[in-house]
């Protein structure tokens, strides 16, 4: 049977970024340099499709983590996050654990959208990437599903669409508030930050080729 005339258009996820997964990461650091500063924790969310096609959040993971051996922290960026470091409440687990807890469910939604790879979504994404790929390197993970070197970064995105480039800013001005209690919390920034990709690429016309054909070959072979 034929969709009715005024069915919204519905482009399988595996078409619609060159068979990438967008996955919003949020980290929260010891402080700027990721070869020297703590990984301290970690929030994903895979982005999902509704029944009408629209990009949605989908679940989070996340992680706190203990400092890994060799990494330093500078207390100022304790002061920003508020994160206390070895409170019991914080549920610490080792840099490997924590990234097996985001790497598993990402892996899980990549194979569920029929995608190739995930790719890190981040409000100065290669901030968040950097980490990461450190982090990774440090434990020696052989399973990393991200693509290790490209991004979608959403302040470029809000820059565009809106005019902002802060995160705070380009939320109020996206309709989606902003708690500044709840900031610097790597499950709030990674949420919002999620909720701003999605409210842009909503808006924005489908591409034309994305909807006739399957992913590009290159994507298997990290090309970009």
């Amino acid at each position: 049977m034929n969709a009715p005339a005024d069915a919204p258009a519905f482009t399988p996820m595996a078409q619609r970024f060159r068979g990438f997964l967008p996955v919003v990461v949020d980290v929260e650091t010891g402080g700027f340099d990721c070869q020297r500063h703590a990984l301290l924790e970690i929030a994903a969310i895979p982005i999902e499709l509704d029944a009408a096609g629209r990009l949605v959040p989908g679940e989070i993971a996340h992680a706190h983590i203990a400092p890994a051996p060799g990494t330093t922290i500078d207390p100022k960026s304790l002061e920003v996050t508020g994160i206390k470091i070895g409170h019991p409440l914080r549920g610490e687990v080792d840099e490997r654990s924590g990234l097996d807890a985001i790497f598993i469910p990402v892996r899980a939604a990549v194979k569920k959208h029929g995608c190739q790879r995930a790719i890190l979504v981040g409000h100065n994404a290669h901030f968040d990437l950097g980490f990461l790929n450190a982090a990774v390197a440090r434990v020696q993970h052989k399973r990393n599903p991200f693509h290790p070197f490209s991004v979608f970064d959403t302040v470029t995105l809000a820059g565009v669409a809106y005019g902002q480039t802060v995160l705070a800013r380009a939320a109020m001005a996206a309709g989606l508030g902003w708690d500044p209690q709840e900031a610097h919390s790597a499950v709030y920034d990674a949420l919002q930050t999620a909720r701003l990709f999605c409210a842009i690429a909503n808006a924005w016309p489908l591409p034309a080729a994305a909807g006739t054909g399957g992913a590009d070959p290159d994507t298997a072979t990290g090309a970009a």
